[in-house]
C-alpha cells in the first residue's frame, strides 16, 4: 500500500493520559511524565480540554508554557492539527490558536495560525466576560484577538512550566529540536533514538512527516553509524 501522509492523531489524548502526556512536555502537573508525548498533538488536546471543558487550569499552564516554548514549536505540524479538529469543537479552540497567532506573531511561523478563525469575537468566560473586561482590561497576551480573555483569569507564573533547559534534558524529540530546529526531521531523529528498527514509512507516519524525509533521516542514521 502507498505511503499516505497523515494530517493528524486520529484519537487526541484525554483524561490521564492528556494529563502524562502535558507532563511530558513540561506543564508541572502531578502525575508520571510522558516522556515521548508528541509535542503538537498534544498541544492541541490540551486546548481541546481547556475551551470546550471550561479548565482554566489547563489554559493558563497551556498558554504559559507556549510563551515560553514557543520558538520549539513545529508551527506547520500544529496548524494542520488544528484544522484536524472535530467540528463540534472547532470554533472556540481555533479562536484560541488565532489569538496565539496574533499574541506570538513576532515569530513569523505563527502568524499563519491568525488565519484559522475569522468569526466574531468568542468570550473565555460562559458568563461575565464583558464585567470582568470593563473592571480589570484583557489579559494583555489576547487583547483585541478572537478569543476575549479578561485580565487576571489566567494565571501566569514560570514556575508552572519547565525552562527549555530542563526540557531538553527530559524530551528526546524536544532535545532534537533545538539541535536541528523545530521540524519533523527532527522528530524523526528521536523516535529512531527510541526505536533504530522503524521502518522510513512508520517513521513517517509517527512524525507526520513526509516519505522522502522520513527515507532520508534513515540514510544519514545509517551513514553516521556505519
Amino acid at each position: 500500500m502507498a505511503y499516505k501522509r497523515p494530517v493528524a492523531s486520529a484519537r487526541l489524548p484525554r483524561g490521564d493520559e492528556l494529563t502524562a502526556a502535558m507532563a511530558g512536555i513540561g506543564m508541572n502537573f502531578a502525575a508520571t511524565p510522558d516522556a515521548d508525548a508528541n509535542i503538537e498533538d498534544t498541544l492541541v488536546a490540551a486546548s481541546v480540554e481547556a475551551l470546550e471543558r471550561a479548565d482554566l487550569r489547563v489554559l493558563a499552564m497551556l498558554t504559559t508554557w507556549l510563551g515560553v516554548h514557543h520558538p520549539w514549536v513545529n508551527v506547520d505540524r500544529l496548524s494542520r492539527a488544528v484544522r484536524a479538529v472535530g467540528a463540534c469543537e472547532a470554533d472556540r479552540v481555533r479562536a484560541f490558536w488565532a489569538s496565539v497567532g496574533r499574541w506570538l506573531s513576532k515569530d513569523r511561523r505563527f502568524a499563519r495560525l491568525i488565519g484559522l478563525y475569522r468569526g466574531q469575537p468568542i468570550d473565555l468566560l460562559p458568563t461575565g466576560t464583558a464585567f470582568h473586561v470593563r473592571r480589570a482590561g484583557e489579559d494583555e497576551r489576547f487583547a483585541g484577538a478572537p478569543l476575549r480573555v479578561p485580565a487576571n483569569v489566567l494565571r501566569d507564573r514560570a514556575a508552572d512550566v519547565l525552562t527549555p533547559a530542563e526540557l531538553a534534558r527530559r524530551h528526546r524529540a524536544y532535545r532534537q529540536r533545538v539541535l536541528m530546529g523545530p521540524t519533523y526531521r527532527a522528530d524523526m531523529w528521536a523516535a529512531l533514538e527510541r526505536d533504530p528498527s522503524l521502518s522510513a514509512a512508520a517513521l513517517a507516519r509517527q512524525a507526520y512527516g513526509s516519505f522522502a524525509t522520513a527515507w532520508q533521516v534513515k540514510h544519514d542514521r545509517a551513514l553516521l553509524g556505519s
